[in-house]
């Protein structure tokens, strides 16, 4: 992989329906980094509550979120940063009145291996749709009550 500049107007988006949009900055699966913008509206859920034997980062660009971690409930606004160290069950979910940009970026060095981590059930995450129905390592068992996600365009007017 060589270096590059990327607008992120130009990047190929995702849209995930009740999950909001997403666009994967770096697009490459030989990156050691995984580099995504996430934008979510009010009550989308960017993941289901999970952990990873990765670390994580987060930093909201612009609106408000909801972090759920270790089923606690902590607001977000912009410029807060949350850390996630490896193996700490953790959510955002888009809050406020409008849409939120997070930028997400996780290691990838375990992201395919059998021992990547987990999704466990979890009341607190759950009354926000963003749980699994039950503890599984399965992303397909996790998302199953979601559609697929669908190519999409860059969503005008929810960034900055």
């Amino acid at each position: 992989m060589s270096w590059f500049v990327r607008n992120v107007r130009d990047t190929k988006w995702w849209d995930r329906g009740a999950r909001g949009f997403v666009s994967d900055l770096v697009g490459d699966d030989e990156a050691q980094v995984g580099v995504n913008l996430f934008v979510l509206g009010p009550g989308q859920p960017m993941s289901m509550y999970h952990w990873e034997v990765d670390q994580e980062d987060f930093l909201v660009l612009s609106g408000e979120a909801l972090l759920i971690v270790e089923d606690e409930e902590r607001p977000l606004r912009q410029w807060d940063f949350f850390h996630c160290p490896p193996n700490v069950p953790h959510t955002i979910v888009g809050a406020g009145s409008g849409p939120s940009a997070i930028l997400g970026i996780g290691a990838r060095e375990h992201q395919d291996s059998p021992n990547w981590g987990a999704y466990p059930y979890s009341e607190v995450a759950m009354k926000h749709d963003a749980s699994a129905e039950e503890e599984t390592d399965d992303q397909k068992i996790a998302y199953a009550r979601f559609p697929q996600r669908q190519e999409g365009e860059f969503p005008e007017g929810c960034l900055p």
